[in-house]
């Protein structure tokens, strides 16, 4: 027992048992991965570096890092070596986007397969499959909504997930912009929008609406009115489902203040009015006071638990 012991210590501390080691750990364990955009503003912010468990919804098949070239073969023909549960409704997910599947995003679960959604301006309507007794049973009767004659739940997470969001960008509202596309004679386009235009009588207005297919799962950015996600190029299959966020372990503010004037890019204001006070954010003196704070590091969210995290008021 001793000499298998030390052999194993011994290949371990060489470079071909430590490369072993931490691709095995990469593969089937835990995935390093950094927030690059405002999609899951305030929940994650750009800048957040984060671990992610790869084994919450099975174990996914192995990909090459950085060139993401899958190491074996799809055997399962769903994208993972070894099946596991499938994401819950609010759930935040990593997984890999239908439409350039060598990327990763990461959104939170608001619908699981054969639930219906329907997107209305600044509001989310959810009728989960299981039906309204299911409904009844498990929403507060707040939220719970009669729409077309069968229950649905009114925004079920905004409440829970303090870090969802309805904030638009000037001269810009997502909902108005799906419509116009799902109606543009390039609907049928691919990734276009996902969502198909119907009439509620109870809202007296035209709404999208979606059902997600089976062993799918609608995908939704916390900052809603600047998210770039299943609203636009569809539902997520399991075999796209990679992990789940664990752990943020580094936290950097780099944006420019060039960067966060400009909001026709997704620029957020909110950040420079926290920093410059009653100074005007448009001033010269602003910006200087900004590129001493850039770069600076977010230690209120460095060893959060983003299962943690997400529950309370978002650390800024």
């Amino acid at each position: 027992m001793k000499k298998v012991l030390s052999g194993c210590y011994r290949f371990a501390g060489s470079w071909t048992g430590t490369i072993t080691i931490v691709l095995f750990l990469i593969f089937f364990v835990a995935q390093s991965f950094v927030i690059p955009s405002g999609s899951m503003k305030r929940t994650l912010l750009i800048g957040d570096f984060l671990f992610a468990k790869k084994f919450s919804y099975g174990i996914p098949t192995p990909h090459l890092p950085w060139l993401e070239i899958p190491l074996l073969p799809d055997f399962n023909g769903n994208g993972h070596l070894i099946e596991g549960p499938r994401p819950q409704r609010g759930d935040i997910v990593i997984f890999r986007n239908p439409e350039t599947p060598k990327v990763h995003f990461v959104k939170r679960c608001v619908a699981v397969g054969e639930d219906e959604v329907i997107y209305d301006d600044k509001q989310l309507y959810i009728r989960p499959h299981e039906g309204d007794n299911f409904i009844k049973a498990n929403f507060d009767s707040k939220l719970i909504v009669k729409l077309g004659g069968t229950l649905w739940v009114k925004d079920p997470y905004i409440d829970k997930y303090p870090g969802i969001n309805y904030t638009p960008q000037p001269d810009m509202n997502t909902f108005d912009e799906l419509m116009a596309r799902a109606k543009s004679p390039l609907a049928s386009t691919p990734f276009i929008v996902d969502m198909q235009p119907v009439f509620v009588d109870e809202l007296h207005k035209e709404v999208l609406y979606r059902k997600v297919p089976k062993d799918s799962f609608y995908m939704m950015g916390d900052n809603r009115e600047n998210s770039s996600d299943s609203r636009f190029w569809g539902p997520v299959p399991y075999a796209n489902i990679v992990g789940k966020p664990w752990l943020i372990y580094f936290s950097l503010e780099a944006q420019s203040y060039d960067t966060l004037i400009d909001k026709s890019t997704g620029g957020d204001h909110s950040m420079l009015m926290q920093a410059c006070g009653n100074i005007d954010i448009h001033s010269t003196e602003c910006r200087k006071i900004w590129d001493k704070e850039r770069f600076h590091v977010r230690w209120g969210r460095v060893g959060q638990l983003i299962d943690d995290m997400e529950l309370k008021q978002p650390i800024k």
